[in-house]
C-alpha cells in the first residue's frame, strides 16, 4: 500500500530543532571558544543586522567585584567582536587582515546588568552608518549598536575601525623597529586588586608611581583573556581596562563602575615600552556620579583617551 503525497508529507519526521552555537572564533579574533559571545546573525538590508549572543554567569574577568553583575566592559568587548564579525561575514574582509580600532563607546543600564539564575542571552541590533569599500571589501566601518536583554534595552553605543591588508600592516608596523632602545621595565609591582575593582591580582594592569593620579601600564602578557591571542601591540581592550582601573584607584576605597565610556585610540601602544596611564580630569556629576578623563602616553605621544562616567559609592 502506497502513501498519498499528503500522507507521505505528514509521515515525515519533524524538522530538528535549531541548535545554538557560537559564531566562528576566527571571525571575532579570539583563540578561546569560551571568549566568543556572539551566537548568530541575520541580515536585515545589508546595512542593518540582528545578532544574538550570550554572556556566561561567572566570567572570570567581566563581572563585578561582588560577583552579582556583569562588568560594563563586557559590552565594549561584545561591540568589538560584532564589528569584526560583520567585517568578515558580511563585508568581504578575508581572515588574516588586521583591524585598527579608532573609537568605541557604550552607555549601559546598570540595573539590567545583574546576573540571573542562567546565562545572559541578548539581542544586538547593529547598523552600519558608514562603510568605505576598497577593492570589493570594507576598508573602514562605522557602526551603531543597541543591545537588549529580555526585551529591555541594556546598552547603546558605537564604534569605528579600519581594515588593513597583511602586506600593508607589515610595512606599517615595521616602523616600530626604528624606535630607540628602551630599558626593560622592572618586575611588576601591582596595585592591590580590590583598589582597582578586581578580585584577582592577575587581572591588575597598573603599577604605582610617585604620583597619585599616574600609573605604569604593566599587564600580564600571558593573561588568558586580555591577551587571548598573539599580537604585536597592546590590545585596545587592555587600554580600556587600564583607564577603568585608574579611575577606580583614584576613588579607592570607594568603588567606581563605568556605566558609560567613550574611548579614542590615536597610536599603537608598544608591548616593550613604558606606557603611562594618567587621570587628567575628575568632574563630579549629580547623584554621586563622577566623570573621569584618562589618557595614555608612550614615548611622548598620546596613545588613547578615555572618558568614563559612573556612580561612586
Amino acid at each position: 500500500m502506497s502513501l498519498t503525497t499528503a500522507e507521505a508529507r505528514t509521515a515525515l519526521p519533524a524538522a530538528p530543532p535549531r541548535l545554538t552555537t557560537t559564531v566562528a572564533k576566527e571571525y571575532v579574533h579570539r583563540d578561546c571558544l569560551a571568549e566568543v559571545f556572539l551566537t548568530g546573525c541575520d541580515t536585515q538590508d545589508g546595512m542593518r543586522f540582528s545578532l544574538t549572543g550570550q554572556w556566561p554567569r561567572a566570567h572570570t574577568l567581566f563581572r563585578s567585584l561582588d560577583g552579582t553583575s556583569h562588568d560594563p566592559l563586557q559590552i565594549a568587548e561584545t561591540f568589538r567582536q560584532t564589528g569584526i564579525f560583520l567585517s568578515h561575514a558580511e563585508f568581504g574582509v578575508p581572515l588574516g587582515h588586521n583591524f585598527v580600532l579608532s573609537d568605541i563607546s557604550y552607555v549601559a543600564d546598570l540595573t539590567n546588568l545583574r546576573i540571573a539564575s542562567g546565562p545572559t542571552d541578548f539581542d544586538l541590533d547593529t547598523r552600519c552608518t558608514n562603510v568605505v569599500r576598497r577593492r570589493g571589501m570594507a576598508g573602514r566601518l562605522q557602526l551603531e549598536y543597541a543591545l537588549h536583554r529580555n526585551g529591555r534595552l541594556l546598552a547603546t553605543g558605537g564604534g569605528q575601525f579600519s581594515v588593513i591588508p597583511p602586506a600593508v600592516y607589515k610595512r606599517l608596523r615595521a616602523q616600530s623597529a626604528d624606535l630607540p632602545p628602551v630599558t626593560p621595565p622592572p618586575a611588576r609591582a601591582l596595585l592591590p586588586a580590590a583598589t582597582v575593582g578586581r578580585t584577582f591580582s592577575t587581572d591588575v594592569v597598573l603599577s604605582p608611581t610617585d604620583s597619585p593620579s599616574r600609573w605604569l601600564l604593566t599587564p600580564d602578557l600571558n593573561h588568558p583573556i586580555l591577551f587571548d591571542h598573539l599580537g604585536d601591540h597592546v590590545p585596545g581592550m587592555v587600554l580600556i581596562e587600564g583607564a577603568r582601573q585608574a579611575a577606580c584607584a583614584l576613588m579607592a576605597p570607594r568603588s567606581f563602575t563605568p556605566t558609560a565610556a567613550s574611548n579614542e585610540f590615536h597610536h599603537y601602544a608598544e608591548l616593550d615600552r613604558p606606557c603611562w596611564i594618567e587621570v587628567t580630569r575628575v568632574s563630579p556629576e549629580a547623584g554621586n556620579t563622577v566623570t573621569f578623563e584618562v589618557t595614555g602616553h608612550q614615548d611622548g605621544q598620546n596613545i588613547f583617551t578615555s572618558v568614563l562616567t559612573g556612580p561612586v559609592v
